[in-house]
């Protein structure tokens, strides 16, 4: 009935796993480049040798800056004494953290084979097609077994690119802050690397271990795509799960370290941010990496897995599972192997193109680094698009087959491509102290705390504007041409362009760290400044990864949505229906619940901080003059345990919510509540996070001091000051904690549903079928 794509399954069958090997490939050779760069105490011989290793990032260069007499030997040996701190510090937590998200790995893999079992008594004989009677499909024993399967890779490759993330942040670190005193650039460098090793390996290996468990799953169900990518959608919600428990309790540790170290040693004993009299430091620096880099991690390879499995499962009842066309089912995974090879181009613009020489050319770097991939990717959309699909076909749509043109497809994944650069440009120009938002932000606080907090608050609730606008176009369009397979492709044309997202995010925690690890080991305010500059873009880019974040939930979220009630055997969602309508009001007041609950452990774990803080600047003698050294490890130890107690309750009030909704009251009343979640939970997070963003940035622009308006508002230690650290500290949950955690709450709760909507079709109700 359908031409097939123009692109042979055997060259399908290669091209993926060779561009996702690519990109391993690649994240290696920079991780090597890294490496370098030598953190020993030998660093003057290694440097003497010159010849061969002279180059550009080599470690050839002499790190020594003679006219400020530094001592070169005891410089780095500090900054390599300090990294080790910091890594241990991380390693340690996430090791904790992993021995308790393992017990519900296992926990939860239990229920979800016992519950997808018992959809037919546990039968092992095959059963009618959902949407083709006459065709026999595998028994929904097998759909548990392998739906068990794939949760269980999805979570080991989510936790796997959490730590790995995380072990590449603090291994580039200090490094960066040695590449500092060469100058700038070959700091940036280093910081950006280091950010694309991490950006690289995630992409790519979540590209591939999909891509090898659908093969492998292929072999047991054949002809059955059905059911083949309705076990895949496991994965998702495994990579999704882990990365709810590693954002909350990564950004409740690192939030509950921050606020400690601001509140006693910035505003109490007025000593600088990083300062290592402070005793809090060590764990600010080890929080920046388990929760940006750990978190944000495991939290986007999370939404890059359940875009391809919302798209595999609707497409899989359509024209491509229906005539078998390989290529076309693949077109998710074809996108994401031509991301691959973009941001490969992409990020050799900001590594070897151009050379990065004054401190106001690193944010338009990093900003070039979304307009040259997006600009790119389009390209590659249209090549993928006109090879990879054939010229018409069919897409499932709500108990009907919607005719589509492949163009419409392009456009689909276009819409959602440029969405996020749009996204992603706005929470910049709302975070970002180069625009006027962020400095009526600071020239509040002439008047106090209480003005900044208004000033903030109002700047994020103005910011959700455009983004909304720009999600319900890239909805309209991509749902208009192509029901919800467009609305999938959209999420994963945002998500295209991952690995350069990624690394321009990871880059910020490295630069902040490094910044740390400059101020303890004693360098010079130059060199400082010098970190600080990268860290005060690191900020932006992060705000911008954590609105690309948001955006694609958004778009990923009513995917799954629309494959939930599709497989549910939901045909409409009557809003004027009691069971929806309680369903919507339970859904959206579930982002307010979960937020609170953050915000409090945040602010719980803040408290046993400060306090312990407050006791070692009273009782350690010679703390405050210097002479003495202060307990890092104990401070290290309050946010761990503090972060691994705090994480349980909202971790189990996102993965409870659908199955005691779904059980109890039905899928018409979980449709409501997914609904709701996502309606609220989306303007939530873009506010929280974009609100605290510019807190941050508004106190690192009076510190600053560039402007002539800055300097009437400093220096560090004046009333305006203060009140803008107050600000940040306000702030510090809601970006790092609060915002970013929604964005997970939102897609998980959808994937879970979509995960057990056979049993919730088959049992699901209990309630309404005995009132």
């Amino acid at each position: 009935m359908v031409a097939l794509a123009f692109l042979p399954e055997l060259w399908t069958e290669i091209l993926i796993p060779v561009c996702a090997v690519i990109g391993i490939v690649f994240s290696l050779f920079q991780w090597f480049i890294v490496s370098r760069v030598r953190v020993s105490a030998d660093q003057g011989a290694s440097s003497s040798s010159g010849g061969a290793n002279n180059g550009k990032n080599g470690y050839g260069d002499y790190l020594i800056e003679e006219e400020e007499g530094v001592n070169d030997q005891s410089v780095v040996a500090k900054c390599a004494e300090i990294q080790t701190a910091i890594s241990e510090g991380a390693t340690s937590f996430l090791f904790t953290e992993y021995r308790y998200v393992g017990v519900f790995m296992v926990f939860f893999a239990g229920i979800i084979f016992v519950f997808l079992g018992s959809v037919e008594g546990f039968s092992t004989e095959n059963k009618p097609c959902t949407y083709d009677e006459t065709k026999t499909c595998k028994p929904a024993l097998a759909t548990a077994a392998f739906s068990t399967i794939a949760f269980i890779l999805g979570a080991v490759t989510s936790v796997l690119s959490g730590f790995l993330g995380m072990k590449i942040a603090t291994y580039a670190n200090a490094r960066t802050t040695l590449e500092a005193r060469k100058g700038v650039g070959k700091a940036f460098i280093v910081a950006f690397r280091s950010g694309a090793v991490m950006g690289f390996l995630l992409a790519a290996s979540g590209l591939l271990v999909l891509y090898i468990t659908i093969n492998v799953f292929k072999i047991y169900y054949g002809d059955d795509w059905e059911g083949l990518f309705e076990a895949i959608t496991g994965y998702g919600l495994g990579g999704s799960s882990m990365a709810l428990f590693g954002r909350v309790g990564g950004g409740i540790y690192t939030k509950a370290a921050d606020v400690g170290a601001d509140l006693v040693g910035k505003i109490e004993r007025n000593i600088p941010e990083d300062d290592p009299r402070n005793p809090a430091v060590i764990a600010d620096n080890v929080g920046d990496n388990v929760g940006d880099i750990a978190g944000m991690g495991s939290d986007l390879f999370g939404s890059y897995a359940e875009a391809s499995c919302a798209a595999l499962v609707v497409a899989s009842i359509s024209s491509f599972g229906i005539n078998h066309d390989f290529t076309a089912m693949c077109y998710p995974l074809l996108i994401s192997s031509m991301g691959i090879l973009v941001c490969l181009i992409t990020t050799l613009f900001a590594t070897d193109f151009f050379e990065i020489k004054a401190v106001k050319e690193i944010e338009p770097a990093l900003k070039n680094q979304l307009i040259i991939s997006t600009v790119i990717m389009t390209v590659g959309i249209a090549i993928v698009s006109y090879v990879g699909l054939p010229s018409s076909f069919t897409i499932f749509n709500f108990g009907a087959q919607k005719v589509v043109k492949n163009w419409q497809l392009f456009l689909c994944v276009c819409v959602g491509l440029w969405a996020g650069l749009i996204i992603g440009f706005v929470t910049e120009y709302y975070t970002s102290n180069a625009y006027s938002p962020v400095q009526d932000v600071a020239d509040s606080c002439r008047t106090g705390a209480a003005t900044n907090v208004i000033f903030g608050l109002a700047l994020g609730y103005k910011s959700v504007i455009i983004p909304i606008f720009a999600i319900a176009v890239s909805i309209f369009v991509s749902f208009s041409f192509a029901a919800m397979y467009g609305v999938a492709v959209a999420a994963l044309g945002m998500l295209s362009t991952i690995a350069t997202g990624l690394a321009i995010d990871a880059y910020g925690p490295i630069s902040d760290n490094a910044g740390g690890i400059a101020e303890m080991a004693g360098m010079s305010h130059r060199i400082r400044e010098r970190t600080d500059a990268l860290d005060a873009a690191g900020n932006t880019t992060a705000a911008i990864g954590k609105g690309f974040a948001i955006g694609s939930a958004a778009l990923v979220s009513l995917a799954l949505f629309g494959a939930f009630v599709s497989r549910a055997g939901v045909h409409t969602v009557d809003v004027l229906t009691p069971k929806v309508i309680i369903g919507l009001l339970v859904g959206a007041m579930l982002p307010y619940w979960f937020s609170a609950m953050t915000m409090k452990s945040v602010g719980s774990a803040a408290l046993k901080m400060v306090e312990e803080v407050r006791r070692q600047f009273n009782t350690i003698p010679g703390l405050m003059e210097g002479t003495a050294k202060p307990d890092y490890a104990t401070c290290v130890k309050i946010s761990t345990d503090a972060s691994i107690k705090e994480m349980i309750p909202p971790g189990c009030l996102v993965m409870l919510t659908p199955l005691i909704v779904g059980f109890f009251f039905g899928v018409e009343t979980l449709s409501g509540v997914l609904a709701g979640s996502l309606v609220s939970g989306v303007q939530i997070a873009i506010s929280a996070s974009n609100t605290g963003g510019a807190w941050d940035n508004a106190k690192k622009y009076i510190e600053a001091g560039v402007s002539e308006h800055a300097k009437s508002l400093g220096p560090k230690g004046s009333e305006p000051h203060k009140a803008a650290v107050i600000g940040d500290t306000i702030g510090d949950p809601l970006k790092d904690t609060s915002g970013p955690s929604l964005n997970i709450l939102i897609k998980l709760m959808a994937v879970e549903s979509l995960v057990f909507a056979p049993f919730f079709a088959t049992h699901g109700g209990i309630l309404f079928k005995y009132l």
